[in-house]
């Protein structure tokens, strides 16, 4: 979340909103200052559907989803990585300068290894030659797995090595970590992972940003979260 200062000078920077959009913002920044999080966010979410275009209140959305999904608090506010990054993208579209706030706010750390986040900064699965630093810089999450919920997913590493997670739930509900560590190597859209007791796996990332193995499944930036 911004600094109180430098929150009053961008709010007076930015496009004048709505007087009515104003006030609940400048409400929700003293709800988020006395730790009233979820007040705040009402308040900052009511400003953004009362003035769609007012950057700083749907910056402020996506801040405080992100510090609720920090505090553990994802299905209760639906703080999902997917609705914070369009919260900040729109926010960004409509100020670039939220931009550089967003570098160095430290509630927007649950998003930065999202394939959103990359494009803010440039970087697209669009483009191939962008392809293996996303890998590296994005958390990649498979679907689930067994009737229990069991989760899996990929971690790539700048020194060429990968790691396939499971997180294996049993009849007792407890989530069991499992890991099989390897290498992979990219030619252009192309991934191929060599597993440890495993045949050769070859994967694509697609322009839309869906790492596909026909062995594995497809693997997005967004982990299945608050299922029933």
């Amino acid at each position: 979340m911004l600094p109180a200062l430098p929150l009053l000078v961008l709010a007076l920077a930015s496009a004048a909103p709505a007087p009515a959009a104003k006030a609940l913002n400048t409400e929700g920044f003293r709800l988020y200052q006395a730790g009233s999080y979820p007040e705040a966010l009402e308040k900052f979410q009511e400003a953004a559907r009362q003035a769609p275009d007012y950057a700083l209140a749907r910056y402020n959305v996506a801040a405080t989803l992100g510090l609720l999904r920090k505090k553990g608090q994802v299905c209760q506010y639906s703080a999902h990585r997917d609705v914070i990054v369009e919260h900040l993208t729109q926010a960004v579209k409509l100020d670039s300068r939220r931009l550089a706030r967003a570098k160095v706010d430290a509630d927007l750390d649950p998003i930065r290894d999202t394939l959103g986040w990359q494009r803010l900064l440039g970087r697209t699965p669009e483009r191939e030659a962008d392809v293996p630093l996303l890998l590296r810089a994005v958390s990649w999450f498979g679907p689930g797995v067994g009737v229990y919920g069991s989760t899996q997913g990929l971690r790539f590493h700048a020194s060429d090595r990968v790691v396939l997670w499971t997180k294996v739930v049993g009849e007792d509900g407890v989530p069991r970590p499992q890991q099989t560590s390897g290498t992979y190597q990219v030619r252009g859209r192309k991934v191929e992972l060599r597993l440890k007791g495993r045949a050769p796996l070859t994967g694509t990332l697609t322009q839309k940003g869906a790492l596909t193995f026909p062995e594995l499944g497809t693997f997005t930036d967004s982990p299945s979260e608050c299922e029933a």
